[in-house]
């Protein structure tokens, strides 16, 4: 499916972390979201119940990045690709989740994982 939309810039305040000052005082993420999936009928229609929700896309996604503490951003971008696989009606989803401020030494850059993950992934998740 070429068919995207994109959520670019979600900013969140959580808790996630490995060193426990992260857990503690909590530190900004940005997350941006790909979603696949037939914009055909909204195309044709008009009609916003024949499109994908963006904005309940976002309060889910705020939602999720902010309900749970992970320790590996990886483990976060997990939790939102299953999250929005299982309930919006897109075939594949991109996360990028985006650490601004690592706590690593002398490093002014930002750290960030990006996963993609499809129905097909979904479907057979719990069959591992």
């Amino acid at each position: 499916m070429s068919d995207r939309i994109r959520l670019e810039g979600i900013q969140i305040y959580a808790h996630h972390g490995v060193h426990p000052a992260e857990r503690e005082l909590g530190q900004r993420f940005v997350i941006d979201v790909d979603l696949y999936l037939d914009c055909t009928p909204a195309g044709v229609s008009d009609e916003l119940e024949r499109a994908l929700d963006y904005s309940a896309v976002h309060e889910r996604i705020r939602s999720m990045a902010s309900g749970q503490n992970f320790q590996l951003i990886e483990a976060l971008a997990h939790h939102l690709c299953l999250g929005l696989l299982d309930e919006f009606p897109v075939e594949k989803v991109r996360i990028t989740v985006h650490k601004p401020h690592p706590p690593l030494r002398d490093f002014q850059g930002v750290v960030s994982v990006r996963l993609q993950r499809d129905r097909h992934w979904l479907e057979n998740l719990g069959a591992e």
